[in-house]
């Protein structure tokens, strides 16, 4: 039996027996051999996801050797990757042929297939998650059968699967709409977090990428606007110097032993978070667009987080801000903010409305339940929907209520896998048995 453990440490499971395809064939040869025998199989990524919704109990399927691009078509922008590809491969890749991914999250270590199954999401008020950019998945199914699914054929599965949490097969292939590589201008600087807030619309709305950082206790915010840059315009990437001056050292290193110190002795989380805040620096760069999105993420740390309606942002922030100086836990990590156009996937955190998305963290080994817990009732009043991918202790009977769409999904989902092959404890929880 193999020990698996995710990237936070907050979830771990011993299968009985761990699977490696390496083709097509033999991935619905295991799924098939498992719905025979009655047992449960989960798929399993990178392990980015803080909630235990890859834990496999009876059997795994452990995708890291079905990897790479499957087919491109420059001109169309349309191309097939198989599911285990982390997304800084296919990144990669993409470059390579002169194609980019419309919009991504600032961490690129998950697989594809996890990224969207979970919804991950990036930000831009006129752009949705990734899973907006699949125009068809290839799935193997419980009885071992493969198939297509797009807003063609099988539309309805495709309108389940494009954010399916693995419940309705293993995605075998992933074909996305990309487009020619493009170039972002960054600019990240401290703003006074007031300040922000009263243009958070006006901010989200003019640019293509909008986002920020309140570091709790502190005065500043820190700011990221990304706008496209002409098709002609001359890159002016950071220098390899103060690339890793700002992130290595500062945003890891030294952030990182601030935590630790603040874990040791909680009562200098305060002044250390104030510091923090007042030691933003301002950023200007442009670079392919892949390069601006992702950020390397050293320090390690536990995050729930809830998409709310836009509008209510202002009001969730104001409680949340309410909340953080009552903790018995001072709070080590920044809270982020971003946005979101609504989509019309089924289980999608920005289903059917425009987003905003609230995260909160907390540095490993510190408390963090009665924040999250105080959090997830403040989202709740407005109707919050967790990340599929991150903390959270929502079941079925909360999340039918938040997800116009809910019982469209368990509807197919017992089509597609009447005996819960795909399921485990999580599943359970979140879907229902």
């Amino acid at each position: 039996m193999t020990q698996w453990t995710n990237w936070a440490g907050t979830a771990t499971a011993t299968p009985q027996r761990v699977h490696t395809p390496r083709s097509t064939a033999e991935l619905a040869e295991v799924v098939a051999g498992v719905a025979v025998e009655g047992r449960r199989v989960r798929a399993w990524g990178s392990g980015h996801s803080f909630t235990p919704i890859a834990v496999a109990d009876s059997d795994a399927i452990d995708l890291t050797a079905w990897t790479g691009i499957v087919s491109a078509d420059i001109e169309s922008g349309r191309v097939a990757v198989r599911s285990g590809t982390k997304l800084r491969k296919l990144n990669a890749d993409l470059d390579a042929l002169g194609l980019a991914m419309t919009n991504l999250g600032d961490i690129d270590e998950q697989t594809i297939a996890g990224a969207v199954s979970t919804g991950t999401h990036g930000t831009g008020a006129r752009l949705g998650g990734l899973a907006t950019q699949i125009v068809e998945l290839e799935l193997v199914l419980a009885d071992g059968s493969v198939v297509t699914c797009s807003a063609d054929r099988r539309p309805e599965l495709f309108a389940a699967a494009r954010v399916g949490l693995g419940a309705l097969g293993v995605i075998s292939t992933v074909t996305l709409q990309c487009e020619p590589s493009f170039v972002l201008s960054a600019q990240e600087r401290p703003e006074p977090l007031e300040q922000v807030l009263e243009g958070f619309d006006q901010f989200a709305e003019e640019n293509d990428h909008f986002e920020f950082y309140w570091f709790p206790y502190g005065r500043n915010a820190l700011v990221k606007r990304n706008n496209r840059l002409p098709d002609d315009a001359e890159r002016r990437p950071l220098s390899r110097a103060k690339q890793f001056i700002d992130y290595e050292i500062t945003e890891n290193l030294a952030f990182g032993a601030l935590c630790r110190t603040g874990r040791m002795v909680p009562k200098l989380v305060r002044p250390l978070g104030k510091l923090a805040s007042s030691l933003l620096s301002t950023r200007e760069y442009s670079d392919l667009s892949h390069r601006v999105f992702v950020t390397h993420r050293g320090v390690r740390f536990v995050e729930t987080e809830y998409a709310v309606p836009r509008e209510s942002v202002h009001d969730v922030l104001a409680e949340l801000r309410a909340l953080v100086p009552r903790l018995e836990t001072p709070v080590a990590f920044p809270v982020e903010v971003r946005v979101a156009a609504a989509d019309d996937i089924w289980l999608s955190t920005a289903h059917g409305r425009d987003s905003a998305y609230i995260a909160i963290h907390q540095f490993v080994g510190m408390p963090y339940r009665q924040y999250f817990a105080a959090f997830a009732d403040i989202a709740g009043v407005v109707g919050g929907r967790p990340h599929w991918g991150k903390m959270h202790d929502l079941d079925a009977s909360v999340l039918r209520d938040r997800y116009p769409r809910f019982d469209d999904f368990v509807r197919v989902r017992k089509e597609v896998d009447p005996a819960g092959v795909f399921g485990n404890a999580y599943l359970d929880q979140v879907l229902g048995r």
